[in-house]
């Protein structure tokens, strides 16, 4: 087995020319279901995804939410908007290290520092000339490799046209929203 940066290469290579052989095994539905707790928190669980249209169970994961006192949380975990910032970095962490394995560039280390601003203002519907999300995200990678500046100019432009997140904070996604109500026996 041959690794670069922990991630079997050859492994890699056979994914590669599965999804390319048969798409359908490339993808992926994916869910997240949350829950609030109380005041500004919730919990978000993780637990199954499909592929190619089967469903695989593997293991439960549960994610925090709560917002900063400033804004009427308890600041017992990351809010929104921050754990969006952390998906970004997530993938583009996993971007780098898979994409450098398979230019055969070995990473020693891999850090970045992501920042989003914000004016509420827009949340709370003071301004409607202001957007409700992030005005701009900025994003530095800290790369430490013995690539040069030409390959290394390779990989952020292979992650940045492949990054599934970024894909999504970059361009528009169709939306869905509904409310159901759920009663508990009061009858009208």
């Amino acid at each position: 087995m041959t690794t670069t940066n922990g991630v079997d290469v050859e492994q890699l290579g056979q994914a590669i020319e599965a999804i390319t052989d048969e798409p359908a095994v490339g993808r992926f539905a994916f869910r997240a279901t949350t829950d609030w707790t109380d005041a500004l928190q919730c919990v978000t669980t993780i637990d199954d995804f499909d592929q190619a249209g089967e469903q695989i169970t593997t293991r439960t994961f549960e994610i925090e939410g709560d917002e900063p006192e400033q804004i009427l949380g308890e600041r017992t975990a990351p809010n929104a908007v921050e754990l969006l910032l952390a998906a970004l970095g997530s993938c583009l962490s996993v971007g780098y290290a898979a994409h450098a394995a398979a230019m055969g560039i070995e990473l020693e280390e891999l850090r970045f520092e992501l920042e989003g601003d914000i004016d509420l203002r827009g949340f709370l519907g003071i301004a409607d000339d202001v957007r409700a999300g992030y005005n701009a995200v900025t994003c530095t990678a800290y790369v430490e490799t013995d690539a040069s500046a030409d390959e290394l100019a390779e990989l952020r432009d292979r992650v940045e046209t492949t990054s599934p997140v970024m894909d999504v904070i970059a361009n528009a996604v169709p939306l869905e929203t509904d409310v159901v109500t759920e009663s508990r026996g009061v009858r009208a």
